[in-house]
């Protein structure tokens, strides 16, 4: 069955790009493009998995997913980071991030983050 994801990410490229690696299987019910939005279309849409971009202006990633957390804490949160982030990955996780995958995207790795926090929420 197809996931509900909400794509978080100050960049339209990285959007438009996660979207097309998600489309064949899952269906994109959102986009936001940064934390304070990302916390708001959560609340409406009320999406299976969040890819959430940890550097973003306004709100960033780690803090909308504390966010996001502390309202629902089933929420699934995919974290997206370049290479190199390690330090806000362990922050990530610590804010109650599921996963993470880094950019460049490689859709088989972004399909197996979702599929991995949809398992472990079955």
């Amino acid at each position: 069955m197809a996931s509900k994801v909400l794509v978080v990410d100050d960049s339209a490229f990285m959007r438009n790009l996660l979207k097309q690696l998600l489309e064949d299987e899952h269906e994109v019910v959102g986009e936001a493009e940064n934390g304070v939005e990302a916390v708001e279309l959560y609340r409406e849409l009320d999406p299976d998995v969040v890819t959430m971009d940890v550097v973003m202006p306004i709100r960033n990633g780690i803090e909308a997913t504390s966010e996001i957390k502390s309202q629902d804490p089933g929420a699934s949160v995919i974290m997206c980071t370049s290479v190199g982030q390690e330090e806000k990955m362990r922050e990530a996780v610590e804010a109650g991030a599921d996963g993470y995958i880094t950019k460049p995207f490689q859709k088989p790795n972004v399909l197996q983050a979702i599929a991995d926090v949809i398992q472990a929420e079955a």
